[in-house]
């Protein structure tokens, strides 16, 4: 990972809806290959600037450019939520979004089919491209489903999985589009210790095994710095503090930010 090298580079984004500012002038760069955790008291402007990271809002000032690699960037403003996803952005949410109708298999399969070419005519007439694809489709979708160890629920429907499986499902099935970056949102969010840690283990296996950026949104302290190479502290819609885990443990306004005033975290 290089100091100069960011996969994303945020300058001066503002979203407001209506009267009030949600990102009030955030700017922040993600180096490729780090994990950089958002934290933040709620309604700080998190979930916010994933939304604008991944093309669902379009924020009235500032820029994101998202670089695959270190000869390509493209522009997120302005590009859909779809076309942002092809270049290289996934995320999960901060509650479940599975088809709970369909089996974990399927379930990634969605994700893996998302970077297909095969349009409509070719799947009619299984043409040879879509036969092949259909192939590596299926295979893919076993790997990703052992890489998070969720093989001996291949056929389970995803609405019967204990809650910390289908967390782990949605992060292959958001693998299955083969990103560049990560965005989890609150992903230990109603989760057990065993399947924390469990979660831990798996971000940072996504991050060394597979070298894919990790942007993390999560309220569980223990594990952001047990994770964390670097933070971002967002309240009120704005950056009040970044740096190392250490760095903002000791940072006297994110400690007023969580607790109210320094003096409170002294007692």
């Amino acid at each position: 990972m290089s100091a100069t090298d960011p996969i994303f580079d945020v300058k001066n984004v503002t979203l407001r809806f209506g009267g009030v500012t949600s990102l009030n002038d955030v700017s922040l760069q993600q180096q490729r290959g780090e994990i950089l955790c958002v934290i933040g008291p709620n309604g700080a402007g998190k979930t916010s600037l994933f939304n604008c990271l991944t093309g669902v809002y379009r924020p009235q000032e500032g820029s994101i450019t998202f670089s695959p690699d270190e000869s390509h960037s493209v522009s997120i403003i302005g590009r859909a939520p779809h076309r942002v996803a092809r270049a290289g952005v996934s995320r999960t949410f901060q509650t479940s979004r599975m088809f709970n109708a369909l089996t974990t298999f399927e379930n990634v399969k969605i994700g893996v089919e998302a970077r297909q070419k095969t349009g409509p005519i070719g799947a009619m007439l299984r043409l040879p491209r879509t036969r092949h694809e259909e192939r590596d489709s299926d295979q893919r979708s076993h790997e990703l489903l052992e890489f998070v160890s969720l093989t001996h629920r291949t056929n389970t429907l995803a609405d019967s999985l204990p809650y910390g499986d289908r967390r782990r499902l949605e992060i292959a099935r958001a693998l299955g589009t083969n990103p560049k970056v990560l965005l989890l949102d609150e992903p230990a969010a109603g989760t057990n210790p065993s399947e924390k840690l469990a979660l831990a283990e798996l971000i940072l296996r996504i991050n060394s095994e597979l070298g894919i950026s990790i942007l993390l949104i999560e309220h569980d302290m223990k594990l952001v710095m047990s994770l964390a190479q670097r933070l971002v502290v967002l309240n009120f819609g704005g950056i009040i503090a970044e740096g190392t885990p250490m760095e903002i443990q000791e940072n006297p306004k994110v400690v007023e930010a969580y607790l109210g005033t320094a003096e409170k975290a002294e007692n």
